[in-house]
């Protein structure tokens, strides 16, 4: 799947049918997905809610192409992942999706712009890793290395990586679970900006509900099912969030 292949942009970034994934067999199986349903529109900020083992994650690895479905569909627009064989998977991956994780994973020896150099270096179509960077506020960081940045900063240069590829899609687990609520606040509102300026559809995994409040669209989920979606007819910024 190649990033130039058109998209059929009419249809909803992400289509979900009864889904299902367990891992083991028998009365050790553990169901860690029982029967999804969801729509994700293009270009929406969706938050999805839950405990740990409700299932959040396991839903973002398989729309991410990280794991496999045990039963059910997911269509990525007109793309069915679920039918994909690992190389298509691998090309759906580089070409539309990008990974925000709780930590952050930067290579120590590289500066923050090395550090999204590493992206830029494989996309098809990348943004300058200087003006990636710019759109997170770290402009004049650039030439730093992780250990002389803060954990925001640090989280920052991992978003810039990842836009940096310009993705279809971003995927954030827990992307302020290791940071205070101030630098949280900061983060969220770059994930924002994203959203609002690149029009990039994401999706953000985390156990804090407030952040629930600056999303288009909030999936609250528990033991492996989804509960309840709500939209909202009106959205906080990051920085309205009550942490």
């Amino acid at each position: 799947m190649a990033q130039h292949e058109k998209l059929d942009r009419s249809l909803p970034a992400f289509r979900v049918h009864h889904l299902t994934k367990t891992y083991g067999e028998g009365p050790a199986a553990v169901h860690a997905l029982r029967g999804a349903d969801l729509e994700i529109p293009d270009g929406e900020l969706v938050v999805l809610l839950g405990a740990s083992g409700s299932g959040k994650s396991t839903l973002l690895n398989i729309l991410g192409g990280l794991d496999r479905a045990s039963g059910g569909t997911a269509h990525f627009f007109d793309k069915d992942l679920t039918a994909m064989s690992d190389a298509g998977l691998t090309a759906y991956r580089r070409h539309h999706v990008g990974f925000v994780f709780q930590f952050y994973n930067l290579m120590p020896s590289l500066t923050a712009r090395e550090n999204v150099e590493l992206v830029t270096e494989i996309a098809s179509d990348p943004l300058d890793a200087s003006e990636a960077l710019g759109l997170v506020g770290l402009a004049k960081r650039q030439d730093h290395f992780p250990a002389e940045l803060s954990g925001g900063e640090q989280q920052r240069v991992a978003i810039a990586r990842a836009i940096a590829k310009r993705p279809t899609v971003l995927f954030c687990d827990e992307p302020t679970g290791a940071l205070d609520s101030t630098t949280g606040r900061q983060v969220l509102r770059v994930l924002q900006d994203v959203n609002n300026d690149l029009g990039t559809t994401i999706a953000i995994v985390t156990h804090a509900a407030a952040t629930a409040e600056m999303a288009h669209r909030v999936i609250s989920m528990a033991d492996g099912a989804i509960r309840e979606i709500r939209q909202n007819e009106t959205r906080l910024t990051a920085e309205e969030i009550e942490w």
